[in-house]
């Protein structure tokens, strides 16, 4: 029996895949490295929380508006701080996918990084 391979996925078509392959590799590798510097940030309450967090979902800074703390009211202040934080972390997962899906036309790769 003679080997057939698979039609299409010849000697220069299959050369030219893994080029296809490997510039995507970089590129994704590229995109990780800025995403990791850029930011996003969200609010609560207003704008009396607001929380920064990075393409690495790592927050970055928390500022609280003087005006919220009520020591009286600790767990508003705690759910505030949860809720942008949360937001914040939304944002930049919804932020990675958006550039992956960019990066890989919607091959649903972006999963995987």
């Amino acid at each position: 029996m003679a080997k057939r391979g698979f039609p299409g996925f010849g000697g220069a078509n299959m050369n030219n895949l893994m080029k296809q392959a490997q510039k995507m590799q970089r590129d994704m590798e590229k995109l990780q490295a800025e995403l990791q510097e850029r930011e996003v940030d969200a609010t609560a309450g207003g704008g009396a929380v607001r929380v920064v967090a990075t393409g690495k979902k790592e927050i970055k800074e928390i500022t609280i508006d003087p005006d919220v703390v009520d020591p009286d009211d600790v767990e508003m202040l705690q759910d505030l701080i949860l809720a942008a934080v949360n937001e914040a972390l939304r944002k930049a997962e919804e932020m990675v996918s958006a550039e992956m899906a960019k990066l890989t036309g919607g091959l649903g790769l972006g999963g995987l990084f």
